[in-house]
């Protein structure tokens, strides 16, 4: 990275920072309890897969079906036993939280969104000081899929199921099927088994 673009990029981001902070702050105040619980507790355990032949299977198709978005093997393999870990781990269809990332980063692990939402679910900030865990990096791919996860679940139960309506929580628009609809046919068009 060039000192010229480092030294753009923090003035860029030195100049939103009021306007993201103002918004930030704002969700940060009307953070629901149960979800900053739920968060905590996931960031303190862990799972993988149970059985090696599925996970090899499952490995494969969806490293086959990846490559178009993370090029190198090595690096879309742990990418998946993460997103596959976490997924199960929260309860939801690994196919499902593949469509979201998509939609959300394009598996770019470095993402950050105007808005300052940032990794591979594009997670805000204020959940790192919510659940008091400040030191945390949402650019590390493992705190970014346990906080991301978790919060898609959260809003899958809100909503019993509906994916409509948990998605568009999580992408924080309510009220339109524009996101969720965008999600869902990434589901069907690239990461759906059939």
């Amino acid at each position: 990275m060039t000192k010229k673009y480092c030294l753009t990029l923090l003035l860029l981001l030195t100049l939103n920072a009021p306007a993201v902070y103002a918004d930030t702050h704002a969700q940060a105040q009307a953070v629901d309890p149960q979800l900053r619980q739920l968060l905590v507790q996931a960031i303190n355990s862990s799972d993988s897969f149970d059985d090696r032949f599925h996970a090899e299977v499952w490995l494969m198709d969806m490293s086959n079906r990846l490559q178009r978005f993370v090029k190198d093997e090595k690096t879309r393999l742990d990418m998946l036993r993460n997103i596959h870990r976490e997924a199960t781990r929260a309860g939801l269809q690994p196919e499902l939280v593949l469509a979201l990332i998509e939609v959300e980063s394009h598996f770019d692990p470095y993402a950050i969104s105007k808005s300052g939402a940032q990794g591979i679910m594009q997670i805000m900030p204020f959940w790192l000081d919510e659940i008091g865990r400040p030191e945390d990096n949402l650019i590390d791919m493992k705190t970014n899929l346990r906080m991301g996860c978790t919060i898609l679940k959260y809003y899958m139960e809100m909503e019993n199921n509906d994916l409509h309506r948990a998605l568009a929580r999580y992408n924080g628009s309510r009220g339109s099927k524009v996101y969720s609809n965008k999600v869902l046919t990434a589901l069907r068009n690239h990461w759906y088994q059939s």
